[in-house]
């Protein structure tokens, strides 16, 4: 048995001061009703109360992180999902084939707007046509090179540049959602209002402090049994928390550890993710570009610790960029070689570095003080920046930082290891927080990209983490397992490890 945390007591005490605002933010039947979505009457269906952990940072764009955000609460999809073991499932796309190396035909399901716009091939073939101009590009396009045209009314003809065995898996990305041609604006703005598809249409959006969404009554598959969500974002997980306690939520997203064992039996939720946190590394200036001095920060890092401790044994040691939730990965796993030495003390004494991260995720922080104290015991001179996710996320892309805390879902662009690669590790890849640029990371993940062989592209994944570890860019921290706080009477919420889902037409209270 854990013994009793000391703490607990002075962190409830301070949680409950924050009830009363928080009950007030939910209260019943907030969001009014939008005919074209649906009569938002709770007596059809009551109306979800939801604690989301991230605010949007890009105004809903489905082109960035806020993608992810309209996924999980229903309102966009895409061609294709992701089923369980990460393959390919139907979405707004009913069925497809692939012809030949480069061409795939992919049939349409009857399905409407939120508009009241039929969803036709040429719509879906100007949604997508749009993601590929996006700049940034979305993640899950990173190295792709495609063309998308209408072969029929509902009938998708798309051909990519070079051989592409998992466009079906890339085109379920959240980045990548289908949208009505009233979205996209004059100004390039894409505006996903009641111009997407999903179950829920999103009607209202109160900048980065709530949104109010009604059950679109003209969704293709099985009518939502909510009326509506009320959604609000707050960052401080011992509020979501709060708000979840109190009764002033029914759903309360990715709940902080040391909140689990205040919570009422059965309402946390534990759920194994591909989430992977990791200490990435600034290979192209500062302390970090000296492959020693990296090799002497990973050497000084004690992952078991902050399992143990910070985490509280909500989370396994890392052992590498995939973890337990990938279930094939361990017996294929390849030692990294050719690593550098850690630089000896003397040369590591002094070194000043900036270690960020940010402060959605309350883990985040404690993690950030736990290494800086191991970082310091190694020699390093340590300075923390903290800042909501935002506010940070541009001047980390930018290798503003030395060492940056990030949990990264590997699998979250497209369900496949090798675009999480691509994306995050090679050279001039969108999402590359090391700036990392490695001829033998680049060739790895190449030689993987080509295979079509499940097994032989799995092997060759595996190759290419070692690969990335040995450069000691990326040191692997933990591998998440995710909390999320349901309460009692509340069904159908959607615990997926790919960190896609959360609400869908069978949740309710």
């Amino acid at each position: 048995m854990r013994p009793r945390n000391p703490a607990v007591p002075r962190r409830l005490a301070a949680s409950l001061l924050l009830l009363p605002l928080l009950t007030g933010c939910f209260a019943a039947g907030s969001g009014s009703a939008d005919p074209a979505a649906g009569d938002g009457d709770g007596g059809s269906g009551a109306r979800l109360r939801v604690a989301m952990a991230f605010p949007p940072a890009e105004r809903m764009s489905p082109y960035g992180d806020d993608g992810v955000l309209l996924s999980r609460l229903a309102v966009t999809e895409g061609l294709t999902s992701l089923d369980t073991d990460g393959a390919a499932a139907p979405a707004l796309a009913a069925s497809w084939k692939r012809d030949g190396d480069r061409d795939w035909t992919f049939t349409l399901r009857q399905a409407a707007f939120q508009d009241g716009t039929e969803v036709t091939a040429e719509n879906a073939a100007a949604a997508l046509r749009r993601a590929t101009e996006a700049d940034p590009a979305p993640r899950a396009l990173s190295g792709v090179d495609l063309q998308v045209e209408a072969a029929g009314p509902r009938t998708l003809r798309i051909t990519t540049a070079a051989p592409d065995p998992i466009l079906p898996q890339r085109l379920a990305n959240p980045s990548l959602a289908v949208l009505s041609p009233k979205a996209y604006g004059a100004d390039g703005r894409v505006d996903p209002a009641g111009h997407a598809t999903g179950p829920f249409t999103l009607t209202r959006l109160d900048g980065t402090r709530s949104a109010t969404l009604q059950r679109f009554d003209r969704y293709w598959g099985s009518r939502a049994e909510a009326a509506g969500i009320d959604v609000q974002f707050v960052a401080d997980g011992t509020a979501r928390a709060n708000a979840l306690r109190s009764g002033a939520v029914d759903v309360a997203e990715a709940v902080p550890v040391a909140q689990v064992p205040l919570l009422a039996d059965g309402t946390a939720r534990e759920v194994p993710t591909v989430r992977t946190s990791g200490l990435y590394l600034n290979t192209r200036k500062g302390a970090f570009k000296d492959p020693a001095l990296r090799a002497a920060a990973r050497a000084a890092i004690r992952p078991a610790e902050l399992a143990r401790g910070v985490y509280e044994g909500h989370a396994d040691p890392g052992q590498g960029l995939f973890g337990p939730a990938v279930a094939w990965a361990e017996g294929k796993r390849v030692q990294p070689t050719g690593r550098a030495r850690p630089a000896e003390a003397d040369t590591v004494h002094g070194r000043s570095i900036v270690l960020a991260t940010y402060s959605n995720r309350p883990e985040l922080p404690e993690t950030a003080a736990v290494l800086q104290q191991q970082l310091r015991k190694a020699g390093f001179t340590v300075r923390l920046e903290v800042r909501e996710y935002s506010r940070i996320e541009s001047d980390a892309l930018a290798g503003a930082f030395d060492a940056f805390i990030l949990p990264r879902a590997a699998l979250l662009d497209t369900g496949d290891p090798v675009s999480f690669l691509a994306s995050d590790f090679t050279c001039g890849s969108s999402f590359n927080l090391a700036q990392l640029c490695d001829k033998t990371v680049d060739a790895a993940v190449a030689s993987a990209a080509a295979i079509g062989s499940t097994g032989a592209r799995q092997d060759a994944v595996m190759r290419a983490e070692a690969a990335v570890l040995a450069t000691d860019a990326m040191v692997p921290l933990v591998h998440q397992r995710v909390v999320q706080g349901v309460a009692a009477g509340v069904r159908g919420v959607l615990l997926d490890p790919y960190e896609r889902t959360l609400v869908g037409t069978g949740t309710h209270r």
